[in-house]
């Protein structure tokens, strides 16, 4: 609380006190929270206890920088803010915080907690959200169809078994290929968003991350193509004037290296 104390106060005075920190707006420090969050992705993603620290804080500064200006607009303060989520966290986990004279709420699991969840959301909302309304519409593309998937299945609108989800793919690479074939590029990449849909609902089912899995083999491309570039420089040449089966070697070869080690 101490800590927490000295960043509001920190922060209070270079608003006051510092050109750049007063000239700053909800909007002129939206692309900057984006950066940061990034940022803090990469350091999960690296699993760095450092980075993850840094980039939290900035993070947090920023949450207090939004929370500050609207507090000099007489609209809600830090206070407001900590008030309003540890209400909805209590509200939506009546297993944990049971309404006044009631018994706590028995929940079997993960997956019943996720759906209970869903449920409260919508009667916290009363009605006026609709069930994908909550999802953002300016969440990336992959992320926000799993998000669609995800809302959609907490109201019962999935496969019975997720098996079947197969058939779907097929059908969708089906008609992309037809259309790609016919010269349609409408078609063809209203039919490819078709098939990209279809594999992040399988892998919702099959309980896969696709954005991390995704970023694990941009990751995985990134090492094996450095390897390459290194290697190509290292025989005092350059990749144009490799042909694809030269270059297609040292790509084994890359692969082969990291097998060994175990990547």
């Amino acid at each position: 609380m101490q800590a927490f104390g000295r960043l509001l106060a920190v922060m209070d005075e270079l608003r006051q006190k510092c050109p750049w920190d007063r000239k700053q707006t909800n909007e002129s420090l939206r692309a900057n929270t984006i950066e940061e969050t990034y940022e803090l992705c990469d350091a999960l993603i690296n699993d760095d206890a450092d980075g993850i620290c840094e980039e939290l804080g900035d993070l947090t500064m920023h949450m207090v920088f939004y929370a500050l200006i609207a507090q000099e607009q007489g609209r809600f303060d830090m206070a407001d803010v900590c008030h309003k989520v540890c209400d909805k966290l209590v509200f939506r986990h009546p297993h944990v915080f049971p309404p006044a004279g009631q018994e706590k709420q028995q929940v079997e699991g993960v997956e019943q907690v996720l759906d209970q969840w869903e449920q409260l959301k919508q009667k916290e909302k009363q009605g006026h959200k609709t069930v994908l309304g909550g999802v953002p519409s300016a969440l990336p593309a992959l992320i926000k169809a799993y998000r669609i998937q995800d809302k959609a299945r907490h109201v019962g609108f999935d496969w019975e078994r997720r098996e079947d989800v197969w058939q779907k793919v097929k059908e969708e690479i089906g008609e992309f290929e037809a259309e790609v074939a016919s010269m349609d590029s409408d078609r063809a990449e209203q039919e490819f968003g078709d098939v990209l849909f279809s594999l992040i609902n399988a892998a919702r089912l099959y309980h896969i991350n696709p954005d991390n899995a995704l970023e694990r083999t941009n990751r995985k491309f990134i090492r094996r193509f450095n390897f390459l570039e290194a290697r190509v420089r290292e025989q005092g040449q350059a990749l144009p004037d490799l042909t694809l089966a030269e270059m297609d070697r040292i790509w084994d070869e890359a692969k082969r290296a990291e097998e060994q080690g175990g990547e």
